[in-house]
């Protein structure tokens, strides 16, 4: 694939935006499913959630159980629009985590050659010698939520250390109109100040527009969301850091979403 210049690397620039534009969430059935019942999860990139446009492909989920241990869902099965997993939950009462894993996604390249950028999305693509480096990156995605089974625990909340993450100190399937919900965003176990987080009403349906609130962190990295409406909602945040050693791209655009429920007292 060659170069793109002109009116192809305008093109190309709106497309990568658009891509930007959608979000990778994890949807249950069911935020309090009874003991030994099936859940099904859908797992997809959407603008609007939830509406799924394009499969979470080429990662792997995972469940972590009331005591931390973590396994593989029963099934998932890929398909155009999205990935649909489904787990048989445990008697044993708790807070079960269920996460798409991290997911490498598109590459993007935007460099300065003579006076002209090009852009490409092709990892293949062939820079000219001396151009300079606009933008180098690759997505990293990941999208997580809990249920509970009966009561809520916080086994299953303990904070990963690794990665882009959302850390809740209010417990997600406890949350009420009226109350607060208070988390920590953190990257590789380090809290992130000034982060922005964008919470998203979902509205099942393009026909009508969401809620759409944006918080920062403070200096600890924590935020609070005032639980004003119920029903259900995904939590976005996004973060660039520099890519492993012997990654192909300068730059990795971490984003996480968190998917919750915000019941009625």
């Amino acid at each position: 694939m060659k170069p793109l210049t002109l009116l192809a690397c305008a093109v190309l620039g709106a497309a990568a935006a658009a891509a930007s534009a959608h979000t990778p969430y994890l949807a249950p059935s069911n935020f309090a499913p009874r003991g030994g019942e099936t859940l099904a999860l859908d797992a997809a990139f959407a603008e609007t959630f939830f509406v799924p446009e394009a499969v979470f492909d080429d990662s792997r989920f995972s469940v972590t159980g009331p005591d931390g241990t973590v396994a593989a869902p029963d099934a998932v099965q890929l398909l155009k629009t999205r990935a649909v997993v489904e787990h048989t939950l445990p008697e044993a009462p708790g807070t079960y985590r269920f996460s798409t894993g991290p997911r490498l996604g598109a590459l993007f390249r935007t460099w300065e050659a003579n006076g002209k950028q090009e852009s490409s999305r092709d990892p293949d693509a062939r820079i000219p010698a001396g151009a300079k480096m606009l933008a180098n990156f690759q997505s990293l995605t990941l999208a997580e939520t809990y249920v509970s089974v009966g009561a809520p625990d916080r086994g299953a909340l303990r904070a990963r250390g690794k990665g882009l993450e959302l850390v809740p100190a209010t417990h997600p399937n406890d949350l009420y109109v009226g109350e607060t919900f208070e988390f920590t965003v953190q990257y590789d176990g380090k809290p992130l100040a000034d982060q922005k987080v964008e919470i998203t009403e979902a509205v099942w349906t393009s026909d009508r527009k969401p809620q759409v609130e944006t918080l920062s962190t403070d200096a600890q990295g924590r935020a609070v969301f005032k639980l004003r409406h119920a029903g259900t909602w995904v939590a976005l945040s996004r973060h660039r850091t520099p890519a492993p050693a012997g990654a192909p791209v300068d730059e990795y655009s971490n984003s996480y979403t968190l998917t919750f429920r915000v019941l009625e007292p």
